[in-house]
């Protein structure tokens, strides 16, 4: 993330198919958010807006590349996602966790203490959008259950 960004995110996956639930947080004081913003016309309150917007971000090489706004979704929501999927990692099952009607995961257990996951991405917008399958992982369990912790963190 650039140092202008901030805010809570969620990453799942590797370098090149992963899916990132992110509140991206702008920082009016970056010299880089303060020059988009004169550029567009804005000032540099208005251009980072208030924060509270939740996307989701997909990428694989082979099928997607983008993401979407989620409103309305909040917080507590984010949190619950994310304290499901925490829950069903420990233990040791195949499982699915859902997200709405934008995203579910599918998970199995893979050797050496790591989860692979397809993830299915139904954008919301234009209705009807096809749903995009990715393949993740294998993932280090422990890895993911410290990102999971570190996630539901920085929403309290």
């Amino acid at each position: 993330m650039s140092t202008a960004m901030n805010g809570p995110a969620l990453f799942i996956g590797g370098d090149t198919t992963f899916v990132l639930l992110v509140r991206p947080e702008l920082d009016p004081a970056d010299p880089g958010v303060r020059a988009a913003a004169e550029q567009a016309g804005f000032s540099a309150e208005e251009f980072a807006g208030p924060g509270n917007l939740w996307a989701l971000v997909v990428d694989d090489t082979f099928e997607c590349d983008g993401g979407f706004e989620l409103p309305g979704l909040r917080d507590a929501e984010a949190d619950d996602f994310a304290e499901r999927l925490q829950c069903a990692l420990g233990t040791g099952e195949p499982f699915t966790v859902e997200a709405g009607a934008v995203l579910r995961l599918d998970a199995r257990p893979a050797a050496d203490e790591a989860y692979a996951f397809t993830a299915y991405v139904t954008p919301p917008e234009p209705e009807g959008a096809p749903t995009v399958s990715l393949d993740i992982g294998p993932l280090p369990l422990a890895a993911l259950l410290a990102d999971l912790e570190d996630f539901r963190r920085s929403l309290a």
